[in-house]
């Protein structure tokens, strides 16, 4: 999912009289905007549109319904910013793509940044993809061409191609001067990348050190070396990883030769890092990659697999309370109280594993580091497991007048915490090790082991001690 980056209403483009208390686009703003499309009238909905924010008007796209959505940016025709659809949620964005005509999308797309315009292709099929590259100047379909080739997400397809690249010998009165001069430079940019013959990077210049010095200084004189470049193929995770480590505002990618192919901005890795939290969010929870404007068709069928196997672990659970059925007949108290050590169990375990997946996508374990963790997490389930062991035992023992049914369940709660804590680093490791995503898969493993250690050890220890 994109970065949303709202401004406040105040320092927003949207009119004041759209925007709600809590920020939200007012029901009589989007009843506008509606009964403008509805009328086809231009003037009304630019008026209404022209001051918001593309961010804004991406939100307000996403409150229209979908023939509407179309018919805006129909009516927008040259007024839209096809950055805009950046902005908005992947399935808005294709059922927009699919809904305006190949001629509209390329004409949209020739003035955009090759990043942006990219993002906007890559969700296409590749005959969509080749039916408006075909349309678009064959020096923009290039650029965009090499960035399409890489894989996805990966930093090639991050990429911005329109880079500014210098030689070291000009000195910085010819690098303005060309700069000032030249037709075909990005939009934004904040460095200047220096490359030799072969146009291989060899240094950098900020542009506020660049504006700051004398014309006849040479630009090999002013640039920082080394270099820290990104090969296109690398990761997208990786390649955030990196600006996040060495507080980088932008990066050359490079190909397999190591010669420039383009720029990666801080904006882009914004996202990056943006969407990668998001995915971890939702496979801890089974989710898969929907989005907030998805029918409910859809939604149902990306939470079932991850449910229908939930079914199956809990129904193992619930074979092992079936073990112990005569004991659960003669000690109703056991039937109250076994939820509470599997529940306790799995929210430990829950914690470490969360914090096991965050070290293990941080590239934080490793080696010794591994094993300090592992032995932390043992030592905190124990301390946290004795402490509401006493408490819970306490309790126990007074609401069921048997000081034996405390002390077991108090038992039990301390050795499922130990296990909880114990299977919810091993079992993100092992995931991790066999290729897995620790982040999608960790969580029904986890739970299957604390249901069933917790429920086996309570009445286990229960039947062998009590009844």
């Amino acid at each position: 999912m994109d970065v949303h980056e709202h401004e406040t209403q105040e320092d927003s483009g949207a009119p004041a009289a759209a925007r709600d208390e809590a920020g939200y686009f007012s029901s009589a703003f989007v009843e506008a905007v509606g009964d403008a499309i509805e009328n086809r009238d231009r003037k009304t909905l630019r008026d209404l549109c022209q001051d918001l924010h593309n961010a804004d008007l991406a939100d307000l796209i996403e409150q229209l319904d979908q023939e509407r959505r179309t018919q805006l940016i129909q009516l927008l025709g040259r007024d839209f910013d096809f950055a805009v659809l950046t902005e908005v949620d992947d399935t808005v964005r294709e059922q927009i793509l699919e809904a305006l005509p190949v001629a509209a999308v390329a004409a949209g797309l020739r003035d955009l940044d090759s990043d942006d315009a990219v993002y906007i292709l890559e969700d296409l099929a590749d005959q969509e993809q080749e039916e408006i590259l075909a349309r678009i100047p064959e020096f923009v379909r290039v650029r965009l061409r090499r960035s399409l080739d890489y894989p996805e997400e990966t930093a090639g397809r991050r990429m911005q191609s329109d880079v500014i690249a210098v030689p070291p010998f000009w000195d910085v009165g010819r690098t303005i001067d060309y700069m000032r001069e030249s037709d075909d430079l990005p939009d934004e940019f904040y460095e200047l990348i220096v490359v030799d013959p072969s146009f291989r990077p060899v240094g950098t210049v900020p542009l506020n050190r660049l504006l700051r010095t004398k014309r006849p200084v040479r630009i090999d004189e002013i640039m920082d070396t080394p270099i820290r470049t990104i090969r296109g193929d690398l990761d997208q995770e990786e390649a955030a990883r990196i600006f996040e480590r060495y507080n980088l505002v932008s990066a050359a990618i490079v190909d397999d030769s190591n010669r420039l192919v383009g720029v990666i901005h801080h904006d882009d890795i914004i996202d990056v890092i943006e969407e990668e939290a998001e995915e971890d969010i939702r496979g801890l929870v089974g989710l898969g990659d929907e989005e907030i404007s998805d029918n409910f068709l859809y939604t149902a069928r990306s939470r079932f697999p991850w449910l229908f196997i939930n079914l199956w672990t809990a129904m193992l659970a619930a074979s092992v309370i079936g073990l112990f059925d005569e004991s659960l007949e003669k000690m109703v108290a056991l039937a109250v109280l076994m939820p509470i050590v599997a529940s306790m169990g799995g929210n430990a375990g829950t914690q470490t594993m969360t914090v096991t997946v965050r070290a293990l996508a941080t590239r934080e374990l490793g080696g010794f580091n591994k094993r300090r963790i592992f032995w932390r997490e043992l030592l905190v389930a124990l301390l946290n497991g004795v402490t509401l062991a006493i408490l819970i035992g306490i309790i126990a023992a007074l609401w069921f007048s048997n000081a034996e049914l405390g002390g077991v369940i108090g038992a039990a709660l301390v050795f499922n915490l130990l296990v909880a804590g114990s299977a919810g680093f091993v079992v993100p490791v092992l995931l991790d090790r066999f290729g897995a995503d620790p982040a999608v898969a960790s969580s029904v493993f986890l739970t299957t082991v604390t249901d069933v250690v917790g429920f086996f050890a309570f009445l286990g220890l229960a039947t062998l001690l009590l009844l």
